[in-house]
């Protein structure tokens, strides 16, 4: 049973549980780790090498294979943080990589296309990215690359659920007080 003690210093209820997180058997910390290492390494090769950071790589995989997309549609797809995308186009139009233009069905977004020049450095960053993914998978046999992608696959089409679920939790377990400032999940 967990019991409730409130700290003498404030008004904060401290749990006092010897439960804490089995970090062995936490999926989401494996995630993040794998992401964070294979993201860090990759990131440090393309930058001695090509002068391109990660972000730019992700933007530049997502116009290699669109051709033309927005910062808000690259957003939306692999997560980025919209500013970090537009400052990433915006650095990339600089070196030559891309072009910017006002979309035809909506003439207030702006949508950048790779150029030649963009779509030969992904051609270069490419054989390196596909080396790491190869090394990275080379423990696997095919069949479990493919469950293994098969389940990636479906942990990422359940997001929507988790934030539900976490925003469900959050107003049953931590009701937000008249005053205290706490921000909306909207911000």
């Amino acid at each position: 049973m967990t019991k409730k003690k409130a700290s003498k210093s404030s008004k904060v209820e401290i749990l006092d549980t010897p439960n804490v997180v089995d970090l062995e058997h936490y999926v989401p910390a494996y995630l993040t780790w794998i992401a964070n290492k294979l993201s860090r390494g990759a990131s440090q090769h393309y930058l001695e090498i090509f002068d391109v950071g990660i972000e730019t790589w992700r933007c530049l995989v997502l116009l290699a294979i669109e051709g033309a997309i927005s910062a808000q549609q690259v957003s939306k797809v692999i997560g980025m943080d919209k500013g970090s995308v537009s400052r990433c186009f915006k650095g990339m139009q600089e070196r030559g990589l891309i072009t910017t233009e006002l979309d035809k069905a909506d003439g207030r977004l702006r949508i950048a296309v790779l150029t030649p020049a963009g779509r030969a450095l992904h051609g270069q960053i490419l054989g390196m990215a596909l080396e790491r993914e190869r090394a990275f998978l080379s423990v696997l046999d095919e069949g479990e690359v493919e469950l293994l992608l098969s389940m990636l696959q479906r942990l990422h089409e359940n997001l929507p659920v988790v934030e539900t679920a976490t925003q469900a939790y959050v107003k049953k377990h931590f009701p937000k007080p008249a005053g205290t400032g706490r921000r909306k999940a909207a911000d």
